[in-house]
């Protein structure tokens, strides 16, 4: 079990116990933590569950692969440390993970 802390455009805070195996964003859907739209319920087949990841966490969330890549192709605003949270597992490792959520979706 490890505890996200999802930040929305206008700073609002949503700290969640996410189970080790879920996704991010399973996660928020789970927890109604609102920007996360998911329409195509996590199959890397759209950009509607996009977020950054905080900076001190890149690394140990890591880079996106190359259909996710493709995808955030369609994502709003773009950033370094774009992902999609349907592609980000949760493990005990990222306990403590920081994501923010883009004004809007793609």
């Amino acid at each position: 079990m490890a505890k996200i802390t999802y930040i929305t455009h206008d700073d609002q805070r949503f700290e969640v116990d996410a189970a080790n195996g879920a996704t991010v964003m399973e996660t928020a859907i789970k927890n109604s933590v609102p920007g996360i739209e998911a329409e195509c319920g996590g199959a890397c087949a759209c950009a509607t569950c996009h977020l950054y990841v905080d900076d001190t966490w890149a690394e140990a969330v890591g880079s996106p692969e190359a259909m996710e890549e493709d995808m955030l192709d369609f994502a709003w605003e773009v950033k370094p440390t774009s992902r999609l949270s349907c592609q980000v597992k949760i493990t005990d490792a990222l306990d403590g993970l920081v994501v923010r959520i883009p004004e809007k979706q793609a």
